[in-house]
This record gives structure tokens, C-alpha cells and sequence, in this order.
């Protein structure tokens, strides 16, 4: 057996810059998921009802889904072995850009390896000069934030769905004199739970020449008609220029796309360097997409039974005198100062519900963060109300 000698004093940085996050409350031990991603889970070795998971329709462990990947892996292997421009475009990378694409009812759509790279793929490929502007709704994603770090474009935030504002950046010398200018914005909030207000981004976008980039990574699959997102939810269809979305939430998978118009699929296609310069999705991943699409488009109930069970959480948690915030998604935060030691309680109560602080959101805006799922049963909520009432009363939050 090797050994490796590592000059401590080198690295011992690490250590300095971990106790600095620990001293912030910032330092992150990821509890570890023991059964299949279910609404009811084995996690740390307890099982508890699971409040966190993006499995909104809860099909990761879907029978119809696994039997999809198993077949997938036995036909095409389980790997692609190659970035899609070399000979990693397979068989069903193609199908499934073709069944999203009609989906979200878009000429073409393109894959890449999550719903990050996606949106880092679509800032830097079309956001490539110092004369084009990214103008960014402040509480967009952070794969939104990093993807407009690597463009060339300059960026400008404006506050959270305040059209006003966003009608002052485009009004400005800098973006009337721009080559190309992108807003963009999250469709549903992912930390809020609060949907775009993207009619009003696309008609003053519009307005300006400007085109718009919505970030559907928790809206697929989950609004819209038939789940197909926020142009769906507002009726938007044809007017959205590119829909990134997620294959990891609803999906109950991995990977992202973008689905938009032809010309700019072939483009990105051939510039877009995660798309370039990382292999494609394993078969199996594609696979379980199109499965979870099929049962999406022919099974309503379980977006119907993730709408009941998003409405009897909210009203039961509201009753019992909990903030929920903005929140008119299966996203519902339960604001408190108090809430690592909030979800550290419920935990031991058999409910996990995870805690959110600085910098994943601002300081003073703390939260325990729940999402539910089509598969919860109103059994596991009336049980994690109980537990959230009683946790909270301890507490003094309620």
C-alpha cells in the first residue's frame, strides 16, 4: 500500500477557515439518506417523515421508473463514455430533448448535465461580451449568480419582482446602447416558495428588446398545465424565449436543458462548454426522464395529490400560528431565528425539515424550510403538524 506524506503547515488553512464557519453557524454536516428517496425515509438511521426532499411527485422509487432505467442499462450500458460532440449522443438523449421540447411546448430543446451547468451553459454562451447585459432578479439561484460571474456581460440586479426597477435598468444609456440584453428570473422561488411574477417580466422585457431566461427548476413538473411550468401558469406559451429547468426535482432524476428555439439550441450546442467538456447523462438517467414525463401526461393524480397535500400543510401550519412567508408552492418555509435548533428538535420527533441560514439566504431571514410531496399521506402530515406544534411551542415560536 502507498502512503502519502502531506506537508500540514500547507493545508492548514483548511482548518483555520472551518472554524471561522463554524464560529458563523456555516459549517455543513449533510445528514445521509439510508432507504430510497421517500416521503416517509430512513435518514441517520431513524425514520421519520421527510419534509425536504425536491421528489415532488414522489416517483424516485416509482416502479414504472426503476423498470425504465433497469431496461435502459441493459440495452445501452451504463455509461456514455464521451461528451455528446464526440459519440456521447445517444439514442435516448435525442427522444427525450425531442419529448421536452414538446413539452414545454418549445421548437427545440437541448440537454446538459444539471439544472446548474444549465443555466451557467445559457449566461455564458449568450451573455459572451462586454456589450451585452444580464439583468438578474436578486434572489435568483445561485447557478443563475455563478453562471452570470463566468459571461462577459456586465450584470445588474434588480429587487425581487419589482418591475418598477427592472424598468429603471432597462431605461438606463447601458442597456439601451447593449449588443443583447437577457433578463432573467427563477420561475418558482426556491427558498420563498413565491412563483415569478413573469407576465410582467416578459411584457416590459419585451418592451425594451430585451429577451428573458426563466429558471423552471422547481416549477416543472409542478404548476402549469399539466406540470409544464410558468409560461404554462401564465399562459405564455411561444413568448419565453428559453425555459431551463431541472431533471432533479420532479423529474426524480439528474440533468438539466434549456428548451427554446432551434437556432439557439444549435448554437449553444456548439459553444456552451458544459455541454462541450462533460459527458453526457448516463442512459439510465435519460430513461427515468421519459418515464417520469410519461406518467406526468397520463397519470393527474399525483400533481393533484401534491396540490391537496400542499394546501392541507400550508392552511394547518398557518392555523397554528406559524409564518409561512410568501409562499404559494409546495415550497413552505416556517420562518424563525430559531431554526437550526427548530429542525434539530423535530428530528428527534421523527420529522426532518431542513434548517436554512446565511449565505443560502439573508441574515435575519432564517428558516426551516418543508416540501411535500404526492406521496405523503395525510397520516405523515397530520403527524408532522403535531410534531411542528409541539416543537414550537418549546421553542416560544408559536
Amino acid at each position: 500500500m502507498l502512503h502519502f506524506t502531506i506537508e500540514l503547515g500547507t493545508l492548514k488553512f483548511a482548518d483555520e477557515e472551518i472554524a471561522a464557519l463554524k464560529k458563523e453557524n456555516r459549517f455543513l454536516r449533510p445528514r445521509v439518506l439510508e432507504s430510497a428517496q421517500e416521503p416517509v425515509s430512513v435518514i441517520d438511521g431513524r425514520k421519520v417523515v421527510n419534509l425536504t426532499s425536491n421528489n415532488y411527485l414522489a416517483l424516485a422509487n416509482n416502479p414504472k421508473v426503476k423498470k425504465a432505467a433497469i431496461e435502459a442499462i441493459e440495452k445501452y450500458g451504463v455509461g456514455s463514455a464521451a461528451v455528446r460532440t464526440i459519440i456521447g449522443t445517444m439514442t435516448l438523449h435525442r427522444e427525450l430533448e425531442t419529448k421536452f421540447s414538446a413539452f414545454k411546448h418549445a421548437e427545440a430543446s437541448i440537454l446538459f448535465q444539471s439544472g446548474f451547468t444549465s443555466n451557467v451553459a445559457v449566461c455564458q454562451s449568450l451573455m459572451s461580451s462586454e456589450q451585452d447585459l444580464l439583468i438578474s432578479d436578486e434572489l435568483n439561484h445561485a447557478s443563475i449568480i455563478d453562471g452570470a460571474r463566468l459571461a462577459k456581460a456586465p450584470r445588474r440586479i434588480y429587487r425581487h419582482k419589482d418591475i418598477k426597477h427592472l424598468t429603471e435598468i432597462l431605461e438606463t444609456p447601458e442597456a439601451r446602447a447593449a449588443r443583447r440584453k437577457m433578463v432573467v428570473t427563477d420561475g418558482v422561488f426556491s427558498m420563498d416558495g413565491d412563483i415569478a411574477n413573469l407576465d410582467e417580466v416578459v411584457a416590459v422585457a419585451h418592451k425594451y428588446g430585451a429577451f428573458v431566461m426563466v429558471d423552471d427548476a422547481h416549477a416543472s413538473g409542478v404548476i402549469g398545465k399539466e406540470g409544464r411550468g410558468t409560461v404554462s401558469h401564465y399562459g405564455l406559451d411561444g413568448q419565453v424565449e428559453i425555459q431551463i429547468g431541472t431533471l432533479s426535482k420532479a423529474f426524480a432524476s439528474v440533468g438539466g436543458y434549456a428548451a427554446t428555439t432551434v437556432s439557439l439550441r444549435d448554437y449553444m450546442g456548439s459553444v456552451a462548454r458544459p455541454f462541450l467538456f462533460s459527458s453526457s447523462q448516463p442512459p439510465s438517467v435519460a430513461a427515468t426522464s421519459l418515464a417520469v414525463l410519461d406518467i406526468l401526461l397520463t397519470e393527474p393524480r399525483h400533481l393533484k395529490n401534491l396540490w391537496d397535500n400542499t394546501a392541507f400543510l400550508k392552511e394547518e401550519l398557518k392555523k397554528a400560528g406559524f409564518d409561512t412567508g410568501a409562499s404559494v408552492t409546495p415550497i413552505t418555509p416556517i420562518m424563525t431565528a430559531k431554526a437550526v435548533e427548530f429542525s434539530t428538535r423535530l428530528f428527534d420527533e421523527g420529522v426532518f425539515a431542513l434548517a436554512l441560514g446565511f449565505p443560502t439566504v439573508p441574515k435575519g431571514r432564517e428558516r426551516l424550510r418543508t416540501i411535500v410531496t404526492a406521496g405523503h399521506t395525510v397520516k405523515d402530515l397530520e403527524f408532522a403538524v403535531e410534531k411542528f406544534k409541539k416543537v414550537g411551542k418549546e421553542l416560544n415560536i408559536i
